[in-house]
């Protein structure tokens, strides 16, 4: 779905969070979202501080990290933190960074073996980079696509800085029943047309089991 900009975009992906929180709430009686990282979703983040909602209930999760100290700017979940998360009353435990600080290979480890708890998410909000790629899930690079892949991947030699990172593999990406790609802002109009056209980029290789949206302000 097109958008004439980021703002109403923004606003109305804020607003169907909110509608599928309540969903998941009333129907099983937890939330489980995960979260992107980059500039894109601050929007979004700011909006959502202002929810009303059951707060307690909700666990957030997310689809890559850098591996870089907890406190470096560069890291995904800071700005979660600062712009959302550090101003509701989610419980601490239910919060779930990647702890990329420790390197990619057991971080990898230990974030697969914490969202194995896990079955379905109820939404997985990704953004798509100018190349194709989602979380930190890179042409060229190991996807975790097939049906043996880990729920968490090392990623070494990434093309974008740092090199060195954490991602959730397409196959626990897919394990989803919403599955929304936002992509706000010049150059993903290529993107856009090379997945439109089926061309295999990272981001078509994660499917959802109830819904696949794809929101776009250029």
């Amino acid at each position: 779905m097109r958008y004439p900009g980021p703002a109403p975009l923004a606003e109305d992906v804020a607003a169907g969070i909110a509608a599928l929180a309540w969903s998941a709430l009333r129907a099983r009686g937890a939330f489980h979202i995960v979260l992107p990282g980059g500039r894109s979703p601050e929007a979004v983040f700011r909006l959502l501080a202002g929810l009303d909602t059951d707060w307690r209930r909700w666990h957030c999760w997310f689809g890559d990290e850098r591996c870089v100290p907890r406190d470096d700017p560069r890291r995904n979940d800071l700005a979660a933190r600062r712009l959302w998360l550090d101003r509701v009353p989610i419980p601490p435990g239910q919060v779930h960074p990647i702890p990329a600080e420790r390197g990619p290979v057991a971080a990898a480890r230990a974030y697969g073996q914490a969202v194995s708890a896990v079955d379905l998410f109820d939404l997985v909000w990704l953004g798509l980079g100018e190349d194709g790629h989602t979380a930190s899930l890179f042409p060229g690079h190991p996807w975790g696509a097939g049906p043996d892949a880990p729920d968490a991947l090392p990623v070494f030699g990434a093309p974008k800085p740092p090199p060195e990172r954490v991602s959730l593999s397409a196959r626990r990406l897919s394990r989803s029943r919403a599955v929304w790609f936002l992509a706000a802002g010049g150059g993903k109009e290529e993107a856009l047309r090379r997945w439109r056209a089926g061309d295999a980029i990272p981001a078509a290789a994660i499917t959802a089991r109830e819904d696949l949206a794809v929101l776009y302000a250029l």
